[in-house]
């Protein structure tokens, strides 16, 4: 709200006589200098907003204001009939064979170090991942691998299934236990917009052991990620995610992302909501990303409450991974 100005003791026009000086001229017209406004005896900046003597932090002065040239803005003057979009299946794996998985559908990310946010695991290079039974088994097991203390796998369609919207739908049943942090996740795969976060994160699924059951779902950009507080994520509560499989979901759409759990939506993301004119900062998601499919051990947050030593080995099961794409969707993005 624009505040009036406050004046100090200002003259008052009194029309007592014609030999008064009256509203800031003489009595014979000639314009007198009038005094800078003060507030509180404190200089005022009529342009400004005020609260007090001070320049509101709602003021934006408008010679700083830059226009966003229109090829740089992001998630807008997109139309289409949404209860009218079809999908049809581009990508997808039933786990209906026995072994190590399909090496034409999924790779690896290997190795130690902490990744980023101090977890305790190596990833192995198919070790702890195998196909049996009709299903992906991911195991986290607590023993030494160079380094570190435990092994775990961190399993990647990067090269072998990259999507540019569409919806991804992953059946799984959970670990459970102290320290346990599984994750169903996307990242780009060109990183055009640079390093994390500014290319994105979408966290189709995170859990963390120490807080059973409670299921997030989280974008990170560069304008929104946890390590500033701006993180957009949401929580629901499903009870049983570690004794029954159930559908983590999103939809993503070019100006929105829809997240899901057993077809029901969770939570949407849409920059819009957020700022006016989207930029990659809000929107990296007009690009290709893959799927992650891993379980972390302990770290800085599924190892918040530490980690129980005693509960290993844990197990993430994934019964299916199914993408599907919108041609509605496809050729209005083309």
């Amino acid at each position: 709200m624009r505040r009036k100005r406050i004046i100090g003791l200002t003259a008052v026009c009194l029309a007592l006589t014609m030999s008064f000086t009256a509203c800031g001229k003489t009595a014979t017209g000639t314009a007198t200098p009038s005094p800078e406004p003060t507030q509180g005896g404190i200089d005022v900046d009529d342009s400004k907003w005020h609260v007090g003597g001070q320049v509101s932090d709602a003021y934006v002065d408008p010679g700083t204001v830059t226009q966003i040239p229109e090829d740089q803005i992001k998630a807008k003057g997109y139309e289409y009939d949404y209860d009218s979009l079809t999908y049809d299946l581009v990508w997808a794996d039933e786990f209906d064979y026995e072994g190590k998985p399909d090496p034409a559908k999924w790779g690896y990310d290997t190795g130690a170090g902490g990744w980023g946010n101090h977890e305790l695991q190596n990833y192995t290079k198919g070790d702890n991942a195998e196909v049996k039974d009709g299903k992906l088994i991911l195991t986290a097991r607590k023993e030494k691998s160079g380094n570190a203390e435990y092994t775990s796998t961190r399993l990647i369609s990067k090269g072998k299934g990259d999507w540019l919207y569409g919806k991804i739908v992953v059946r799984a049943k959970l670990p459970t236990g102290r320290g346990t942090w599984p994750a169903i996740w996307m990242l780009s795969t060109d990183w055009k917009y640079g390093g994390w976060p500014k290319s994105g994160e979408i966290d189709i699924m995170e859990h963390v052991g120490y807080d059973q059951d409670n299921i997030h779902y989280s974008i990170h950009t560069e304008s929104y990620y946890h390590s500033i507080g701006t993180q957009k994520t949401f929580t629901k509560r499903i009870a049983g995610v570690s004794e029954e499989f159930h559908d983590y979901a999103i939809e993503w759409l070019p100006d929105k992302i829809i997240f899901y759990t057993d077809d029901v939506a969770m939570y949407t993301y849409q920059p819009t909501k957020y700022k006016s004119t989207p930029t990659y900062k809000e929107w990296p998601f007009d690009k290709p990303f893959h799927l992650l499919l891993n379980i972390a051990v302990g770290g800085d947050w599924g190892g918040v409450k530490g980690v129980d030593e005693n509960i290993w080995p844990q197990t993430m099961e994934i019964d299916y991974v199914r993408v599907y794409q919108s041609p509605q969707i496809t050729a209005i993005t083309k």
